[in-house]
């Protein structure tokens, strides 16, 4: 469902319009299933990554690799000032037992962050890695498997209408 609606979006004349008005190239508006999932994976593997102007990252990147640059911005909005205290907790949890660091008692205030910011940067970051790494390659396996089932179930359907 979703695929047939990105593939109508992507015909519409109003979109067509504003591409040409702009001159942007039309890959980065694409909606194919590699440009989604490429968008989708980079989006996640940035989202799970402590740092400011995640949206910047992904801009960045657009010259480097060819993918859905909405699709790659809406999917570094999972890390938003509700969910990122949660995760960012998560992946310093995990990087400190993967590292064998026992982890100190964390408050959310700003000093105590500028005071220890040295004793959580690592174990931080490990575990931004390893979530990152699983967590962005598992959305784009979802995505092409799903993307594949459906194209598969249209086909099948259409066949069955003949």
């Amino acid at each position: 469902m979703i695929r047939k609606t990105l593939k109508k979006t992507s015909k519409h004349e109003k979109l067509k319009a504003f591409i040409k008005k702009y001159k942007i190239p039309p890959e980065y508006l694409s909606t194919n299933r590699k440009m989604i999932s490429k968008a989708v994976f980079i989006g996640i593997f940035i989202a799970f990554i402590p740092m400011p102007m995640q949206m910047a990252l992904v801009l960045a990147l657009m010259p480097l690799i060819k993918f859905n640059v909405p699709i790659g911005l809406a999917m570094c909005w999972l890390s938003n000032p509700f969910t990122m205290p949660p995760m960012y907790y998560m992946e310093y949890l995990t990087g400190s037992f993967f590292l064998g660091i026992k982890p100190e008692p964390v408050e959310m205030t700003l000093d105590w962050f500028s005071q220890n910011l040295d004793n959580i940067f690592i174990p931080l970051y490990a575990g931004t890695l390893l979530y990152s790494v699983i967590g962005s390659s598992l959305a784009y396996w979802a995505v092409n498997h799903f993307w594949k089932g459906s194209v598969h179930r249209d086909k099948k359907l259409h066949r069955h209408d003949r």
